[in-house]
């Protein structure tokens, strides 16, 4: 998917995937919305231990939960395609920024 997708368009992907997963109510993902919400999109083989796991993993300010950052994170640190694509997109935009700064 990532490497079909522009940054922007693959970061509002990300942004899309962190509303469906996060509790409507605290606007996080938590464990108990991660469980529910993963089971609706068809992702039900998870375990409890499993998403306990993944929300710890991304969770960078210990607060037990993933705010729409540390989801977007824990993604691109899951999938190396999405690092190989992070990585082109980065060397992309300083390109663009290096010819820009040597027309002026």
């Amino acid at each position: 998917m990532a490497e079909n997708l522009g940054g922007s368009d693959f970061m509002a992907e990300l942004c899309n995937g962190f509303r469906l997963l996060a509790d409507p109510q605290s606007g996080v993902i938590n464990v108990e919305s991660l469980r529910k919400n993963s089971a609706m999109l068809g992702v039900d083989s998870l375990t409890d231990s499993e998403i306990e796991a993944m929300v710890k993993e991304g969770d960078l300010d210990g607060d037990g939960a993933l705010n729409e950052h540390e989801f977007c994170v824990l993604m691109i640190r899951l999938s190396p395609c999405f690092m190989n694509q992070a990585q082109k997109w980065l060397e992309k935009a300083l390109v663009q920024e290096l010819e820009e700064t040597l027309k002026a």
